[in-house]
């Protein structure tokens, strides 16, 4: 029986999108024009402006997903380390993506929901502020990459990743470099 109601409920979600189709079609170009205001009015609505990012780093109001790399860099200056690289990240329940960089070999993180993300990323470390950011490249806004991870961190702390970094990037092949937007 439950393939059967199925079968009805995909049926009437098909009718239910012909007649939406069949209203654009007769509405003209005042249909069009509808579907594009609404369409840029929500995707414009959710990122904030440069300046209003900058003043959210100043803040230490780290929020995911709404910060680009040249916010931080418009608000804290030219990072003292920065890396890209190829990464997996584990999807979190708060909207985070945790770097598998970040995580114990062998072990998921806490929280974990079984989300997993693989994609370039860029990592800037700020000794002089206690924070790593990571942007990932697949949510992209704007072509720039949006926060997705941070971590408090001490300026040693800091400064012992980046110099891993430093010392990894030596032995790196043009292969596992990531392409240049």
């Amino acid at each position: 029986m439950r393939k059967f109601a199925g079968l009805f409920r995909s049926i009437w979600c098909g009718a239910q999108r012909a007649q939406v189709l069949d209203l654009l079609r007769h509405s003209g170009w005042a249909g069009v024009f509808v579907v594009v205001a609404v369409g840029s009015a929500l995707s414009c609505s959710g990122m904030p402006s440069l300046e209003e990012q900058e003043r959210h780093v100043r803040a230490n109001e780290l929020v995911l997903h709404q910060i680009t790399p040249r916010a931080f860099v418009g608000a804290w200056g030219a990072p003292t380390y920065q890396h890209t690289e190829f990464m997996q990240f584990f999807g979190m329940k708060d909207g985070s993506l945790i770097p598998r960089s970040r995580v114990e070999s062998g072990e998921p993180p806490r929280g974990w929901e079984g989300q997993y993300d693989a994609g370039d990323s860029l990592f800037l470390a700020y000794p002089d502020h206690g924070w790593l950011v990571v942007f990932f490249e697949q949510r992209l806004v704007d072509r720039e990459a949006l926060l997705v991870y941070r971590e408090a961190l001490t300026a040693a702390q800091l400064h012992a990743l980046g110099r891993s970094w430093q010392h990894e990037d030596k032995f790196r092949t043009r292969f596992e470099v990531p392409a240049a937007p």
